[in-house]
């Protein structure tokens, strides 16, 4: 098995390499064609240094940072080939491919970037903020009760973008020292500003369930991952009703550690064909779009698993199923919505058909929901997290301009 395992690794790595290779061949050539940066004109830099497998972290600000990017120009600094290779077609503000310290460098010495976001806890991360005469500003790629959030690694940077009162609460918990006062904004839930788009179907009667399972994690403590233990029967049971439509939106990284998830994950992607291919009007969904936001906004009920989903389908206020996690080692954190939302166990997946009906008319279950949304994310009415996430930005560069004015 170790064998296998250790030959799979290397298969991927050749693999991770030669994609690498074509994504720099073709973005050498585009970026020739494309010319230099104008100087100066960049005040707000994204620093993005993971490559596709991550690119849904930033996928997830685009729409935020567009119209950010009305009042203060933004560009995304991106460190792998297969990163800035896709974000350079579809990501509305310019990206720059950024590969070598070098290159890094010159962009910092061209520029007058003033704040850099991060969207993830990225060991290269570090590589950027060496650079002083700017705000370096963790922003995170979602909001939840992962362990993941309560890190100590928000210490390094200048200031963090938080959703609201639980993710203080979360930290204030966990951290020694900290000037939360000062240095931890809370912005609300920007991309829920944005949760809209085309639909890919004609909505008719029948009720919308999307079902947005997370990866299966590396360690047992973060085995949130729901596709083996429960998304074949949920799957199942919702493709066999002609009142339901599934919209099947998994993790990028599914099946990356454990092949029987991954398997999991492909037995459920062939069970939509296949119910697609018996009634066409059905219109399930394999959803692997760079967009999200209208699957959120559309959902009648959303069945997710431990993660960042939770709360972007928590900042929608609608119906939710959270699936409690199989592995009993995984960590919960109870001090938060996790403590009140509605569990889905593995167990109750088959009957998921009346869970789903019920849910989405309980009426107490939406009055305790309400609750919890104000809790996490503070006004959550139309271009209110907006404009808080507006607000911080022209704080930071009221507090750039105060330093600069002092400072040598």
């Amino acid at each position: 098995m170790t064998i296998r395992k250790d030959i799979g690794l290397a298969v991927k790595l050749v693999k991770d390499v030669a994609a690498s290779r074509r994504a720099q061949k073709l973005l050498a050539g585009r970026l020739l064609g494309d010319g230099p940066l104008p100087l100066g004109r960049f005040k707000i830099a994204v620093y993005f240094a993971d490559g596709a497998v991550n690119l849904y972290q930033m996928r997830q600000w685009y729409r935020p940072l567009a119209v950010l990017a009305e009042t203060w120009p933004v560009i995304v600094l991106s460190r792998t080939g297969t990163g800035a290779l896709p974000m350079s077609e579809e990501c509305p503000v310019p990206v720059t491919y950024v590969r070598k310290v070098a290159d890094l460098e010159r962009v910092v010495a061209e520029q007058d970037i003033r704040i850099v976001f991060y969207v993830n806890q990225n060991a290269r991360n570090f590589q950027m903020m060496r650079y002083p005469r700017c705000w370096h500003v963790f922003i995170n790629h979602g909001e939840s009760d992962k362990m993941y959030m309560v890190t100590n690694q928000i210490k390094a940077y200048d200031y963090a973008f938080v959703a609201g009162d639980a993710a203080l609460a979360r930290l204030d918990r966990v951290l020694w020292d900290y000037d939360f006062d000062k240095r931890a904004i809370t912005i609300g839930r920007p991309q829920a500003d944005h949760y809209s788009g085309v639909l890919p179907y004609v909505p008719d009667d029948r009720q919308v369930v999307l079902y947005a399972p997370t990866w299966e994690g590396d360690r047992p403590t973060a085995a949130y991952g729901s596709i083996a233990s429960h998304g074949v029967a949920l799957a199942t049971a919702l493709l066999a009703s002609s009142r339901h439509r599934l919209i099947y939106r998994p993790h990028p990284r599914s099946g990356v550690t454990d092949e029987a998830y991954g398997a999991a994950n492909r037995r459920i992607i062939a069970l939509i064909k296949a119910a697609n291919a018996r009634d066409p009007a059905a219109h399930h969904m394999y959803d692997t779009g760079a967009e999200l936001g209208w699957q959120l906004a559309a959902a009648d009920v959303a069945i997710v698993d431990i993660s960042a989903m939770v709360y972007d389908r928590l900042a929608a206020g609608k119906a939710l199923l959270v699936t409690r996690p199989a592995d009993p080692a995984a960590e919960i954190d109870t001090g938060g919505y996790l403590a009140a939302c509605e569990w889905l166990d593995a167990s109750a997946a088959s009957s998921i058909v009346g869970t789903v009906d019920a849910l989405a008319h309980d009426p107490e279950a939406e009055a305790r929901l309400g609750v919890w949304v104000e809790r996490y994310f503070g006004d959550a009415a139309p271009g209110a997290a907006t404009a808080r996430f507006h607000a911080a930005v022209q704080h930071l560069m009221d507090e750039w301009e105060r330093f600069d004015a002092v400072r040598p």
